[in-house]
C-alpha cells in the first residue's frame, strides 16, 4: 500500500453517492482514507489510493471525527478504503463507539485474520467482489491472488453478520451487501462473480450491481478507455435477473462515475 503508520484521511463529510439503504435523506458519514492495498488501473480515486493524498491524523482526531459525523445526522459511520489503517481505527473505535452502525467499505482484497480483528466493531460490511478472473485481477490490480482472498474474506464478513439487514426505515444496520463494478468489455467475469455469489450465498443475498466505470485517466488498456455501453449494461442487468437474485441494487443506466467522485479537499479531517 506504500503507507506509513502515520494515518492519512482525504475527507470525512456526509456522503449521497451510495446505495439507498446506505445514504438514505441524510447521507452516508464517510470517512474517505488515503492510500489502498491494491493498485487497480482505472481507479477514480487515484488521488487518494495512489498519490496517498491526506492529512494527517491521530486515532483521537478520529474519535472525534465520528462525533462530528453523527452530529450533523449522518446514517452510520462509513469507512473507506481503511485497510492500511486498521490499527488506528480500532484504536478509534475503542475511544468512542458510534451510536449508529459502522460500515467497512472494502476492496474485498482483505485478510482473514485483520477481519477477525474487527469482529463487534464493524456492523455492515461493503466488500467489493472485483473480479472472478485471476488474470484480469493481476492484469488491471496487480493482484492475482484476488478471487481467493476476496472469497475468503466476504465468508469471513458473512460469518460474522450475515446477509444485509435493513430496519424500518429501510436503512442498513448489519450484515453484508456485495458490491461488482461491470467493467467494459469483461461481461464475462460479470457473470462469472454473479454466479459465484449466487452459489455461495444465495439469491437472496444483498448485491450492487454498478454501472458507473468512467474512464477518468487513460489507461493502457484500450477497453477500458470507455465508458459502458447501453448493450452492456443490459446483458449484465438481465443475467442478474435471470439468475435470480431478490435482493439489492441495480444502478441507473443514466449514472456517470462523476457524480461518485467527491472532491478531495481535506473537508473534516
Amino acid at each position: 500500500c506504500g503507507c506509513s503508520a502515520r494515518l492519512l484521511a482525504a475527507r470525512a463529510a456526509l456522503h449521497f453517492g451510495e446505495e439507498p439503504c446506505i445514504s438514505g435523506a441524510e447521507g452516508s458519514g464517510t470517512v474517505f482514507f488515503s492510500g489502498c492495498n491494491l493498485h487497480c488501473v482505472f481507479c477514480q480515486n487515484h488521488k487518494i489510493s495512489r498519490e496517498r493524498y491526506g492529512r494527517e491524523l491521530r486515532a483521537e482526531r478520529l474519535a472525534d471525527i465520528f462525533r462530528e459525523l453523527e452530529a450533523k445526522g449522518a446514517n452510520n459511520i462509513n469507512l473507506v478504503t481503511p485497510t492500511p489503517w486498521v490499527t488506528e481505527i480500532i484504536k478509534a473505535l475503542n475511544i468512542y463507539r458510534p451510536k449508529v452502525p459502522v460500515l467497512y467499505n472494502t476492496s474485498g482484497y482483505e485478510r482473514v485474520e485483520v477481519l477477525r480483528a474487527l469482529e463487534g466493531l464493524v456492523d455492515v460490511w461493503l466488500p467489493d467482489y472485483k473480479y472472478a478472473d485471476s488474470a484480469l485481477a493481476a492484469r488491471f490490480s496487480g493482484a492475482a491472488n484476488y478471487p481467493e482472498v476476496a472469497r475468503a474474506a466476504i465468508r469471513e464478513m458473512y460469518r460474522q453478520s450475515g446477509n444485509l439487514k435493513l430496519n424500518a426505515a429501510g436503512k442498513a444496520v448489519s450484515g453484508v451487501m456485495i458490491r461488482h463494478l461491470v467493467l467494459p468489455l469483461h461481461l464475462k467475469n460479470s457473470f462469472a462473480v454473479l454466479e459465484e455469489i449466487a452459489e455461495e450465498y444465495g439469491t437472496e443475498q444483498y448485491v450492487s450491481l454498478m454501472f458507473q466505470y468512467t474512464p477518468f485517466r487513460e489507461t493502457r488498456y484500450p477497453e477500458l478507455n470507455r465508458s459502458l455501453t447501453a448493450r452492456e449494461r443490459a446483458r449484465a442487468e438481465d443475467y442478474f435477473l435471470r439468475l435470480g437474485f431478490r435482493n439489492g441494487y441495480i444502478q441507473e443506466a443514466d449514472s456517470r462515475g462523476s457524480r461518485f467522485l467527491p472532491d478531495f479537499n481535506l473537508e473534516g479531517v
